[in-house]
């Protein structure tokens, strides 16, 4: 008996050291997932379509767009909100996408063009063996327009977004915008000041899109339509929070148990975690931009 227990102990202690490497590609539970609580909305009932109409199909819940050489296509919140938590379940194409953007994002272009908000999700496509980056992004009031002061994080995910749905989601309220992946807040922007916050209400899009001049390795690589159609797929929309109608009484969502806003010691592990682990990219970091046109990064 002992010695059999004995002989198991450096198998147990290659189980153990398997499992620690496995957790150690794998973020810590956020312990609270705020997608549980916002019930999934009816793609029609929520949204219209955009722009490329004959380039979306509804099946079974899931709505797919597609780019080919003839257009891409996008889709639109029927209200805008100036607060809320907005996501979508998303399958992306697997293959070679160089070029091409999907996205999820919060703006109001259409009612201060040339002057507009953004908060953006977008996954830049990729070549065959490398794997999608992640970026998000938010603008404030025009510096997406002409004089770009983008705030760009982005990451390589810790699974592959191609294989299934993801959930990936936007929580927007006064006080700050939190990015989160399958619940997990990959990224916290919190508002430093009135200038640096997009404080305005915006509307939920989706879109599918030719970036060919900076989407892949700064534009190395183009769209090549050889491959077309490019296509992603969304399912499990949720939008919900204070739209511009709202009454003054409208309460913000949280994305964490406190009614306050802000994050909970857990999510901001999984957080950090995230950060170490899959971040790519922080303009912060980026010594070769002029951060005194992006306060928050020293404030």
């Amino acid at each position: 008996m002992g010695s059999s227990l004995i002989s198991l102990l450096p198998i147990f202690h290659l189980l153990v050291l398997l499992g620690s490497s496995v957790n150690a590609y794998w973020p810590p539970s956020p312990g609270y997932w705020p997608s549980s609580k916002v019930v999934s909305l009816s793609f029609y009932k929520g949204f219209r379509n955009l722009w490329g109409p004959q380039h979306q199909r509804m099946d079974q819940n899931a709505l797919t767009i597609w780019l080919d050489r003839v257009s891409g296509s996008g889709f639109k919140s029927v209200k805008p909100f100036r607060s809320g938590y907005f996501g979508a379940s998303i399958k992306l194409q697997p293959g070679y996408t160089a070029g091409v953007i999907t996205s999820l994002y919060l703006s109001n272009n259409e009612a201060h063009p040339g002057f507009h908000d953004e908060v953006d999700i977008e996954f830049l496509g990729t070549t065959f063996g490398k794997p999608y980056t992640l970026q998000t992004n938010v603008y404030i009031r025009g510096s997406g327009d002409g004089k770009i002061i983008g705030r760009e994080m982005k990451y390589r995910l810790w699974f592959d977004p191609t294989s299934g749905f993801h959930h990936y989601a936007i929580l927007w309220n006064p006080r700050e915008i939190i990015f989160l992946v399958d619940d997990i807040p990959i990224r916290r922007y919190p508002k430093k000041s009135a200038a640096t916050f997009p404080l305005r209400p915006m509307w939920l899009y989706g879109s599918i899109w030719d970036a060919s001049s900076w989407a892949t390795e700064d534009g190395k690589y183009k769209a090549d339509y050889k491959y077309q159609p490019f296509s992603t797929k969304y399912t499990n929309f949720k939008a919900i929070g204070c739209t511009a109608y709202s009454s003054a009484r409208c309460h913000p969502v949280s994305a964490s148990p406190y009614r306050s806003g802000g994050l909970t010691r857990q999510q901001y592990q999984a957080m950090r975690w995230v950060q170490t682990h899959s971040m790519v990219y922080n303009y912060c970091k980026d010594y070769k931009r002029d951060h005194s046109l992006t306060p928050e990064c020293w404030r």
